[in-house]
């Protein structure tokens, strides 16, 4: 779905959502209107009420949507497995405004991988935002730790927004400076 497609949807039970770009966690009601604006990576952007509204994936079925399933590990897999699998999980994530994953917008700095004394995983995340009054941080911030808990073995997620070095469109990769018009 493109961000144009605005489908009309009746929302299923209530459901929570961060708006745009302020993150101020609201819940839409049970029956209430709402229109799809954005469907990327499995999250949803809907206007109601006169606000966009993030919805998580995971609460797609309030939408009338597939919820998103957690992703498939191997059994045994390796620390590169499971750092790729981290890497797919955070190409998933789309600035609300902006049809663009993160990885490929240049957002995610640093991505740290340690085993724990459990066997579990942590993992650290330094990520930024496409200008510093951007309000969408704190959105993305939280859509990473949702994307990255629900891998298998994860048992800690930390996710630091930094501003140092920031961000500029050099970052972004070819393809995604194609897809801005940039190219």
């Amino acid at each position: 779905m493109s961000s144009a497609d605005n489908e009309p949807v009746v929302v299923k039970r209530d459901v929570g959502g961060l708006m745009v770009p302020s993150g101020i966690p609201v819940t839409i009601p049970l029956d209430s209107l709402v229109y799809i604006t954005q469907a990327m990576g499995g999250s949803f952007t809907v206007y109601f009420d006169g606000n966009l509204v993030r919805v998580p994936g995971v609460d797609a079925d309030a939408l009338g949507k597939e919820p998103v399933k957690p992703p498939a590990l191997p059994e045994n897999a390796t620390d590169e497995q499971f750092e790729a699998l981290v890497w797919e999980q955070l190409k998933t994530i789309y600035d609300p405004e902006i049809p663009i994953n993160i990885v490929e917008l240049g957002l995610v700095y640093e991505c740290a991988i340690r085993r724990l004394p459990s066997g579990q995983r942590g993992v650290s995340l330094r990520m930024t935002v496409t200008a510093p009054g951007c309000g969408m941080g704190e959105i993305l911030v939280e859509e990473a730790r949702q994307k990255i808990s629900i891998i298998p073995t994860v048992a800690e997620v930390d996710v630091e927004l930094v501003f140092d070095p920031p961000w500029s469109q050099d970052m972004m990769s070819e393809a995604a400076r194609l897809e801005a018009g940039l190219m």
